[in-house]
């Protein structure tokens, strides 16, 4: 069996080459995926709960990583304050009238490898990621959703949960690939729903789930050593 080590290496914050980004099961990622502490690149378009989450956690140590900047496509964001306020390098990166995707996503990666970057997080970023950009960081872009995915992709998932009447919602990591939501999952907690919930309060339960999730998640990706057959990935121990 051949177990493929691509997608970490090269010298710079890019990616691999397209070549490299299409990665074929089983891949074995290194110990440590990325140089550690890592140096991470969080986008954001709103309050970015999720990135002060990890932020907390990168300073307690929990995470093996720093913050090497902080993206908004909305200058005004709320998260991007927050980021100023902890002393974080932040770059705001708005799509202008008009641009095509991928020429926005250029720009925001030329403000990821300025600051160093190897690995991206999403936090409430509110824009689908062009192919281009998800090749030159493959593997290496994670994400949180507030649904048991592949249940419930998309915008409103905890309304679409209440919809469709199921008895338990959650909150997933996952890689992100040029799908929407649909990219291998590597970390996943259920919330049960109740009889009184609202999308609000389910909501609030599953953010708390997200706010914990994430982190732990993060720091098991970090420190490598797992394996993606396919798209089912497997932790080491």
């Amino acid at each position: 069996m051949t177990v493929s080590q691509a997608p970490p290496s090269g010298g710079r914050a890019g990616a691999p080459s397209s070549s490299e980004a299409h990665v074929e099961a089983p891949f074995l990622a290194p110990a440590p995926y990325v140089p550690l502490p890592a140096a991470i690149a969080v986008l954001l378009s709103g309050r970015g709960s999720n990135f002060v989450a990890l932020a907390d956690a990168c300073e307690r140590g929990d995470v093996p990583a720093r913050i090497a900047v902080v993206v908004s496509d909305r200058p005004e964001a709320r998260g991007l304050a927050i980021a100023r306020e902890r002393g974080l390098p932040v770059r705001a990166v708005p799509r202008t009238k008009g641009e095509p995707r991928e020429a926005h996503d250029t720009r925001v990666v030329e403000a990821i490898e300025e600051a160093g970057a190897r690995f991206v997080c999403l936090a409430g970023y509110m824009r689908i990621l062009s192919g281009w950009f998800v090749e030159r960081f493959a593997l290496r872009v994670l994400n949180v959703h507030p649904a048991l995915l592949p249940a419930f992709p998309g915008t409103d998932a905890q309304a679409q949960a209440l919809r469709y009447g199921v008895r338990v919602a959650g909150a997933t990591v996952h890689f992100v690939d040029a799908g929407v939501d649909s990219g291998p999952i590597a970390g996943q907690e259920a919330v049960p729903v109740l009889d009184r919930d609202t999308p609000e309060l389910l909501s609030e339960r599953i953010l708390a789930v997200e706010h914990r999730l994430y982190p732990a998640t993060l720091a098991r990706i970090l420190r490598g050593g797992w394996r993606l057959d396919g798209r089912r990935l497997v932790y080491p121990g």
